[in-house]
């Protein structure tokens, strides 16, 4: 065994994320938990002009990207302190700064019998976490939930992701910039580049800036509106739902009856937006003696609007097949030119 007792997990929207400079991120997974990447990773590494449009497409990509993987898929991420039996390799020291990044391939062996079993990558600006060469290795887990499908009546546990937005230095969380950057990109071609009226609150405050800044101007067409358990179906045909991703299985909720395109959020996040935090004035039970106030510091604000990450965005965007229309396409395009250009 080449790690603890784990179980499976979605794979979070953050796994292929770097962020900041110099910043050293936490794990990737929690402890006592694995995930599985579906696509392929690691090399061999093909250009977009070797590949063409058809070959891309039947990859499921359907924008042009620097290069697309050859390798196997199913690389399985655990918490670096999840692994068991494995010794790094000699002279497979590659980092850009304070750690490995794993740009030299495999770092870590089995002490075993010295295969090459996985990258530990715990470099500055990266998640901290161990990949695992899905040719290397084998998955020894005999189902469990994450195995079974997601029932869209059975409300998602959400306290896998309860992540607050704003960071205590007064910047959004990067697994917040994330999400967002993932949720814009299926927003976008859910409206087809057209005008679209979203919830107020705390999703306003998160998805205008960019919609303002890619979008037309113009009377709204569609409306994005909050699906999931225990909500009403949307009520109108142009409704774009917003929906819970389940965090074991990785799938969103799908409304009952319709086949319709949605905006999947992380399970924690969506919550966090149905039902925002409220903090009561008095305590739940009594109240305050007399002549004493509340104290308690206020919930952080942001210094900055949301900048949703835009490799997320990107990499979203292109294995959407409505890309392909002619202004999505060109929202691609420019924000692929100018990855860090308004909005992001």
């Amino acid at each position: 065994m080449l790690s603890a007792p784990v179980s499976r997990v979605a794979l979070p929207l953050h796994a292929r994320q770097s962020w900041g400079n110099g910043l050293l991120l936490p794990a990737l997974m929690e402890s006592g938990t694995y995930a599985v990447d579906p696509e392929p990773s690691g090399p061999p590494w093909r250009r977009w002009d070797e590949i063409g449009a058809d070959e891309a497409a039947a990859r499921g990509v359907f924008a042009p990207v620097h290069a697309l993987s050859f390798g196997a898929p199913g690389a399985i991420v655990v918490a670096p302190g999840d692994t068991r039996g494995t010794a790094l390799i000699p002279g497979r020291y590659a980092g850009n700064c304070c750690g490995l990044d794993g740009s030299d391939g495999p770092n870590l062996a089995c002490e075993r019998c010295g295969r090459e079993v996985a990258t530990c990558i715990d470099d500055c600006s990266y998640w901290r976490a161990v990949w695992f060469d899905p040719e290397a290795v084998r998955d020894a887990a005999d189902g469990g939930p994450a195995a079974r499908a997601a029932d869209r009546d059975e409300a998602p546990a959400c306290e896998r992701w309860d992540v607050p937005p704003v960071e205590q230095t007064g910047g959004w969380s990067p697994e917040w910039s994330a999400a967002v950057g993932s949720g814009l990109a299926h927003l976008l071609a859910a409206s087809a580049g057209a005008p679209v009226a979203v919830p107020g609150g705390l999703f306003a405050e998160l998805f205008t800036p960019a919609l303002n800044a890619l979008l037309p101007a113009g009377e709204p067409v569609r409306r994005a509106v909050f699906a999931g358990p225990g909500l009403p179906a949307p009520a109108g045909a142009s409704d774009i739902p917003v929906v819970p991703i389940h965090p074991l299985t990785g799938e969103a909720w799908r409304p009952p009856g319709a086949e319709r395109r949605t905006v999947p959020l992380p399970a924690g996040m969506w919550a966090r937006l149905v039902v925002p935090e409220e903090r009561l004035p008095v305590p739940a039970t009594g109240g305050l003696p007399a002549g004493v106030l509340r104290d308690d510091p206020p919930p952080m604000r942001p210094m900055t609007l949301m900048r949703p990450d835009p490799q997320i965005f990107l990499h979203t965007l292109a294995r959407l097949p409505a890309v392909r229309r002619p202004r999505l396409r060109g929202i691609y395009d420019r924000v692929r030119s100018r990855p860090y250009g308004r909005p992001f």
